[in-house]
């Protein structure tokens, strides 16, 4: 895991709770739950488990930052939809079809609300030219056992980056900073504002290491 600081963490905008100074808050243990407006999973599990160790912890040291991504669907990850989001409990999109399946919608709006401040990610216009050597520098971030892949399917690889950063029009600063796979995702920082953990896609384990990173002083 690289040497990242809680302040490498890139807020544009705070939509709730802020404006937040990362480094006022040292002394705490931090989770950044990193997610997208247009992606289902982050509403039916990674959010509402955030907004519960939100509620068990806080008094205890716990810091819970939601931050809205954007590294696909950007005419639906945007600042607006976000703001709708936070201040009506709207969703939209794969998302609002998702819960609506499921019974978890009131008049299309979310049955619950976020508590925690919540921000976007700096999205800016992606520049960098798709060279060859750009693309093997994100297989290799990406896939950690590229390098160990054989011939075949290391060019398979190759071939699916191309395609990917090809049609990619913008760039998510937080998300690539930390080399995210995906959302949701979650990063986790001690009370010395250092990273120690970032996972894709798992909730299960995130209480065990909270109240751990919090029982240190």
């Amino acid at each position: 895991m690289n040497n990242h600081l809680l302040s490498d963490i890139a807020v544009d905008t705070w939509v709730q709770g802020g404006p937040i100074a990362l480094n006022d808050l040292i002394g705490s243990v931090v989770l950044v739950e990193v997610f997208q407006v247009n992606c289902p999973g982050c509403f039916i599990y990674s959010l509402p488990k955030a907004v519960g160790l939100y509620e068990r912890y806080q008094q205890q040291g716990l810091v819970v930052i939601g931050l809205a991504t954007a590294f696909e669907d950007y005419d639906k990850n945007t600042l607006e939809n976000l703001q709708k989001l936070v201040t009506t409990g709207e969703v939209i999109g794969e998302t609002f079809k998702a819960l609506n399946q499921r019974g978890l919608l009131s008049q299309r709006k979310l049955t619950w609300k976020i508590p925690f401040a919540v921000g976007m990610d700096r999205v800016v216009a992606e520049t960098e030219p798709v060279t060859d050597e750009r693309v093997l520098r994100y297989a290799r971030e990406f896939l950690a056992e590229f390098d160990k892949l054989g011939d075949e399917r290391k060019k398979s690889a190759l071939q699916q980056v191309r395609h990917y950063l090809e049609q990619k029009s913008m760039k998510a600063e937080t998300f690539e900073r930390f080399a995210l796979q995906g959302t949701p995702s979650c990063i986790l920082f001690d009370r010395k504002g250092q990273l120690k953990d970032v996972s894709f896609g798992q909730v299960d384990y995130k209480q065990a290491m909270v109240e751990h990173f919090l029982a240190e002083k």
